[in-house]
């Protein structure tokens, strides 16, 4: 049985490192998508990982499907598509290294994930845990297969991981959003949202409010990430705020996923029955926002992620 399987896009992020001497944007093509995010990210520190989605027949498509390979993650449920090229995002990156997207997805291979696909990878292989995001809900048939594969995945044991990561680019209105990010949570075990994300699915900024809010979709486990402070995390009547790294960040891209990618991980890994799980638990989120600093300390996204061995050192020495 794998660790971790994740479902959703798989893309090239043309991502901004600079500007010539015109003031012309200077962009590289790294691998991104942020359920092929986690799954990399796992994979790295020492999870068995496999990821379900479609790329173009196209020469970014093949390098991304070499991409996740060479990470060792199951490319087993990838498929090509004859029809639609390989996803592209834009990002720009401000002097913070803050990110802005925008898309050449209209519609984009990733979205045309069938459910006989999803599913046909899933009853290969059915997973410990299942991720998917949000980006996946916004097309059919993508939006269709997501959900079978979730409902199939619950059905069958799986623990379901949600990232409800909102991309405005993506959507025809804020709200249609809104409906639609909230439909997979009643299915969701686990989820990893931004705080801004928090606001929009719960309508308050108070995080043990909208914590709470969220638990009672019948969330076992809420993860609200803030950026250089770190993530507050609710598991039950439990929550803390779990302090962030400094760091000099060169690009927060790929930062959220890889956080969630080493959560996944150390819980996919079983829960020491000997210690208290609440203690447990936060040491895990202190790990995975080390893992997280190291990524914002490089560009891209997969290319920055950390290693176990660079983990090893970084986080227990």
């Amino acid at each position: 049985m794998t660790d971790i399987i994740t479902l959703g896009e798989l893309l090239i992020d043309l991502t901004q490192r600079g500007s010539d001497e015109n003031g012309n944007g200077e962009f590289t093509a790294y691998p991104g998508g942020a359920p092929a995010n986690v799954a990399v990210a796992a994979s790295r520190l020492g999870a068995s990982a496999g990821f379900i989605g479609k790329v173009g027949d196209d020469a970014f498509g093949r390098s991304l499907a070499d991409t996740l390979k060479k990470d060792n993650v199951d490319i087993s449920g990838l498929y090509y598509d004859d029809y639609q090229p390989t996803t592209m995002a834009i990002v720009s990156v401000d002097e913070s290294g803050e990110r802005d997207f925008s898309f050449y997805r209209k519609p984009g291979a990733d979205t045309q994930l069938t459910v006989d696909e999803a599913v046909g990878a899933l009853s290969a292989d059915l997973p410990k845990i299942l991720h998917v995001g949000s980006l996946s809900m916004t097309t059919s048939p993508g939006k269709e297969a997501c959900e079978e594969a979730v409902k199939y995945a619950k059905d069958n044991g799986s623990v379901i991981s949600y990232d409800p990561n909102y991309r405005a680019a993506l959507w025809d209105s804020e709200e249609h959003a809104i409906e639609m990010m909230k439909v997979l949570l009643p299915y969701a075990d686990i989820l990893k949202v931004s705080d801004e994300e928090m606001v929009m699915l719960t309508g308050t900024d108070d995080f043990e409010e909208g914590s709470r809010i969220l638990a009672e979709y019948g969330i076992g486990l809420v993860m609200v990430t803030l950026g250089s402070d770190g993530v507050f995390v609710r598991m039950g009547s439990h929550t803390a705020t779990v302090p962030g790294f400094s760091v000099e960040v060169a690009d927060t891209n790929g930062a959220g996923d890889t956080f969630l990618g080493a959560m996944l991980m150390q819980i996919a890994k079983g829960i020491d029955g000997t210690e208290d799980v609440w203690a447990q638990l936060l040491r895990m989120v202190r790990y995975a926002n080390k893992a997280a600093s190291l990524t914002c300390s490089r560009h891209g996204a997969i290319p920055a992620m950390p290693s176990l061995a660079e983990m090893e050192k970084e986080f227990y020495e």
